[in-house]
C-alpha cells in the first residue's frame, strides 16, 4: 500500500499539484463488496491543484486497477474577514 500511495502522490505532483498531507488509514472492512473484495486499504491525500488538473488526476485514478473507489472534494480556503468599524452613533439626549 505504501508503494501505491507514493505512486499516487508522485502522479499528483507530476500533473502540477502540491501534496500537503498524505495518510494511510489502514485496512478496513468495506460497506459492501466491490469487485469481489470485502476489505480495502483507505488513504487520504490532501493537496492544492487547479480544477483542470484534478479532472485528469481523477481520470488516472479511475484507470488504476489497484484503486477500487475514489472520492474528491473541494475544501474552500477560509479568508480572514476584517470586521468593519462600527459607525459612531451620536449621543442622544432626552429632552423633557
Amino acid at each position: 500500500m505504501t508503494a501505491l500511495l507514493t505512486k499516487l502522490q508522485e502522479t499528483f505532483k507530476s500533473l502540477g499539484g502540491e501534496v500537503t498531507k498524505a495518510e494511510s488509514w489502514g485496512k478496513r472492512r468495506l460497506a459492501y463488496e466491490i469487485r469481489k473484495q470485502r476489505e480495502g486499504t483507505y488513504a487520504v491525500i490532501e493537496g492544492k491543484a487547479e480544477p483542470t488538473m484534478m479532472k485528469e488526476y481523477e481520470r488516472q485514478l479511475t484507470l488504476n486497477e489497484q484503486v477500487l473507489r475514489h472520492f474528491t472534494t473541494r475544501v474552500p480556503v477560509r479568508k480572514r474577514i476584517r470586521s468593519a468599524p462600527k459607525p459612531q452613533t451620536p449621543a442622544v439626549e432626552e429632552v423633557s
